[in-house]
């Protein structure tokens, strides 16, 4: 089942990428799923890629994205399993200046509701890098549309209360690095 999707006040510019050794652009319905709840919520498309599993291309293509002040946010789909071959969580990480742990946590409890105990096979995650928020969602269409029906649209709607991503970002932005006595 669908949820309806709100279209948003302010809508954010966002990147979208599909990590996978297996599929194109015109297969990717994890990708499509990503995109289609974004542009109906009203958000604007950045950019979208797809890429192998591999580290470098994933660390380079998320580090490009957070380089660019006209992206927002990134929105990462696939590689998030525990498989050899699953490296954008750790590709990825090492760009975040700050994790978000509770994306993954809430995900993997949202996800224990639909697929039992095999949520603690996704290493689903999020952080900032520098001032980009970034999200990894595993490859699936469903675990696609969890989590940005369930959290990430939420979080992308500046008028989602108690609080919100969106109206934060100016305030992530602005941040200074924290000084450091030597």
């Amino acid at each position: 089942m669908t949820a309806t999707i709100t279209r948003v006040a302010a809508p954010v510019d966002v990147a979208v990428l599909t990590v996978s050794d297996s599929r194109t652009l015109e297969q990717d319905r994890s990708g499509d799923t990503i995109v289609d709840r974004l542009t109906q919520a009203g958000h604007r498309l950045a950019d979208r890629q797809l890429c192998k599993d591999d580290f470098e291309t994933i660390r380079s293509t998320v580090a490009r994205w957070v380089a660019n002040p006209m992206i927002d946010f990134v929105i990462v789909t696939g590689g998030t399993g525990v498989t050899r071959r699953d490296v954008t969580p750790d590709a990825v990480r090492s760009l975040f200046t700050k994790p978000i742990p509770g994306f993954g946590e809430l995900f993997r409890w949202l996800s224990y509701g639909e697929i039992g105990t095999s949520t603690i096979q996704s290493r689903a995650d999020a952080g900032v890098c520098v001032d980009t928020i970034v999200f990894l969602l595993p490859g699936s269409p469903g675990a696609c549309r969890l989590g940005m029906e369930q959290i990430i649209l939420p979080q992308l709607d500046i008028q989602h209360r108690p609080c919100n991503l969106v109206e934060l970002l100016p305030r992530v932005r602005d941040e200074q690095e924290p000084h450091v006595d030597a």
